[in-house]
């Protein structure tokens, strides 16, 4: 692709330009030249694994490595058949906002046949991923198809896309969390609703950068909707992660010092929400990827609560 004609928020010298160029469409519908969405949709099975570490006191060990592997390449095949479907659903649209006007099927450089096709091999390789896991979280996350083929949809009658979203994103930690337990618990489903909090926040920093093209167009999103007010609103939204959060470690009753863990996560969210500026699109898109440390760091203080 020349200069001019690369996709907004890709890596433009990233390996999917050095691939054949007939295989690049699929790679961009993928979102392969845009590897965050991989990483914010497998980070959460991380925390759950992490999560399950820290509520029993056991370290992670060989089992958790297996899962940590498996979930990510599920993560990798599903996020990438998230978006195929997301843009055989949203071609239309897309063509009429600029960040997504060169996307595949907006552009026409792929048909829409050869995205179904796409799509198909993508979710058959998520189920074989979904085979080496025990019987209750496939059926947990078989669940989330619901979630999943609703998606596209949320942002033409809800001005909460971000919420479906966040309750789409984060179904990796009930998945990790119920292979390690056998259940599901109030905690997990704690943190589960806090990472549902903090995707609403990050992923309203993502759509601050479309908002006119959304506006004019009809899409809604609640970087539409906080208006003026989007830095209260993902803060707010940042808030209810930490208190849910903590909610989680200290369901049943448990020491509160162990909530210390969750202090690098909610100082990087706070740096978020401090240097969020919504009319930057450049910033909006860097705070946004940021959230790929913060997950990790989520991660190792879940891992160093017996430290505390």
């Amino acid at each position: 692709m020349k200069q001019d004609q690369i996709i907004k928020d890709s890596i433009p010298q990233g390996w999917v330009e050095q691939m054949p160029e007939q295989t690049r469409p699929f790679l961009r519908l993928s979102r392969y030249d845009r590897p965050i969405g991989i990483w914010l949709l497998a980070l959460p099975g991380w925390v759950g694994l992490a999560f399950v570490a820290a509520n029993t006191g056991t370290n992670l060990n060989i089992v958790d490595l297996k899962y940590a592997a498996l979930i990510f390449i599920g993560a990798i095949a599903m996020r990438g058949a998230g978006c195929t479907y997301n843009d055989i659903v949203d071609r239309d649209l897309d063509k009429q906002v600029e960040r997504t006007a060169l996307r595949p099927l907006a552009a026409g450089t792929l048909s829409l046949k050869a995205a179904w096709a796409w799509l198909i091999i993508q979710c058959l390789v998520g189920l074989l991923i979904l085979s080496f896991f025990p019987r209750f979280s496939q059926m947990i996350a078989i669940a989330s198809l619901g979630l999943v083929a609703a998606y596209p949809f949320m942002k033409r009658i809800t001005y909460w896309p971000q919420a479906w979203l966040g309750l789409t994103f984060n179904w990796a930690v009930l998945v990790a969390y119920s292979a390690r337990t056998g259940t599901l618990d109030p905690q997990i489903l704690a943190l589960y609703f806090g990472l549902m909090f903090w995707t609403i926040g990050y992923d309203t920093i993502y759509a601050c950068q479309d908002k006119e093209d959304d506006a004019m167009i009809g899409v809604k999103s609640t970087a539409r909707l906080f208006g003026q007010k989007v830095k209260l609103g993902v803060g707010i939204s940042y808030v209810l992660t930490i208190v849910l959060c903590v909610g989680a470690l200290t369901i049943p009753p448990g020491s509160f010092a162990r909530t210390l863990c969750l202090l690098p996560f909610a100082l990087h969210l706070g740096w978020q929400t401090l240097r969020l500026n919504q009319n930057n699109e450049k910033l909006c898109l860097n705070l946004f990827k940021s959230n790929l440390w913060a997950a990790l760091l989520l991660i190792a203080g879940f891992a160093l609560t017996d430290l505390l």
